[in-house]
């Protein structure tokens, strides 16, 4: 059965947006985003409108968890909208390669389309994976300075009020 389409359905008047929805192991996992972010009571919401939902259609055979959670700062990269999200992004991912060691790269996606997306790594230049020899990927949060902007110099209010 399709679960996306009632699950944006049920996702769009809190107004939130389907990120990834995946059934495995056990476990139906519905990850939602928000422009600005989510907090704990729209994930709340999110996840009693799906539940009730759940209950009533019963779509799932047997005993699962529903988990509802947000992307997070380090989203994991699973279908091409996600890859093509995240274009211009640092991201790092392991490439299964049949007769070559499993190879790891990290980089700024510079395009993805269907089937491809292609890294701009630091030791080898643009790098072009197939999505389906894709083992795992996620997105990159670097800490440091320059993500903060406590340390970003703030626009002086005086000369604004002089005139």
């Amino acid at each position: 059965m399709d679960l996306e389409t009632p699950v944006r359905s049920l996702l769009s008047p809190l107004g939130l947006d389907l990120y990834d929805l995946e059934l495995v192991a056990g476990a139906l996992n519905v990850v939602v985003r928000r422009e600005g972010g989510v907090d704990v009571d729209a994930l709340t919401a999110a996840n009693r409108a799906i539940s009730a939902w759940l209950d009533e259609n019963d779509p799932i055979e047997g005993h699962f968890t529903l988990d509802v959670s947000s992307p997070g700062l380090e989203r994991r990269l699973r279908t091409p909208e996600h890859f093509a999200s995240a274009v211009g992004e640092i991201v790092t991912l392991r490439e299964h390669r049949d007769d070559e060691p499993t190879r790891r790269l990290e980089g700024e996606i510079v395009r993805a389309n269907e089937t491809a997306v292609t890294i701009a790594d630091a030791e080898r230049g643009e790098v072009t994976v197939q999505l389906d020899a894709i083992e795992r990927a996620r997105t990159v949060f670097h800490w440091g300075p320059e993500t903060t902007s406590a340390k970003k110099p703030k626009a002086s209010t005086a000369s604004k009020k002089g005139k």
